[in-house]
């Protein structure tokens, strides 16, 4: 099973994931910032993934430490369910509509953390997540999960379908690659993708 369940506890945040690979899409997700929580749980829903997600943090400041923390945790639970990445596909890219808003997601599980976001927010706020916030969260989940994402806008004018296309084209292509294709070795010609 390429299974993980991670909790990070510090003076500002409490969260605690749990998360299924192999899974049927069900989610149990709850943040406190509404729009985190729907985008979750695209990424559980197209993904494939079972995801559960309880953070509670300091809102009463600002939704950062608690969309970053959540980002850092399932980063880490990612990394950890992945294991050693022997015979996963590795690379996928997806194209996602929704309505005018078009979103291209490319992702390397390489092992290799690196992040290049290009989303234009026409508002600084989704609801109650910023929308510097939400790249943020892209750029964490891809440096703590050790992959290389890839994420471009085509299209798009609305706030929402611009982060929600973003999330299912992240879920369909992480769906893709982390599926296991091959007998157990590693989709390399290093000979490992453990670092």
């Amino acid at each position: 099973m390429r299974t993980a369940q991670l909790d990070r506890v510090t003076n500002e945040t409490n969260i605690s994931i749990s998360l299924n690979l192999d899974g049927a899409g069900r989610a149990e997700i709850a943040t406190g910032v509404g729009m985190l929580d729907h985008m979750l749980n695209q990424l559980a829903r197209h993904g494939a993934l079972d995801l559960t997600v309880h953070a509670s943090g300091d809102l009463h400041v600002d939704a950062h430490h608690t969309v970053e923390d959540t980002a850092i945790t399932l980063g880490r639970a990612l990394n950890e369910a992945l294991g050693d990445r022997a015979g996963i596909a590795r690379f996928a890219d997806r194209s996602v509509p929704l309505d005018e808003a078009l979103i291209h997601v490319a992702l390397d599980l390489s092992g290799r953390p690196y992040s290049a976001v290009a989303l234009e927010f026409p508002s600084p706020m989704i609801g109650q997540l910023p929308s510097h916030m939400a790249i943020h969260f892209l750029e964490t989940l891809a440096h703590e999960g050790r992959l290389a994402l890839h994420v471009r806008q085509l299209a798009g004018r609305n706030d929402h379908h611009i982060l929600e296309a973003t999330f299912k084209a992240l879920a369909r292509a992480l769906r893709d690659a982390a599926r296991v294709v091959e007998d157990g070795s590693a989709p390399s010609t290093k000979g490992t993708l453990s670092g």
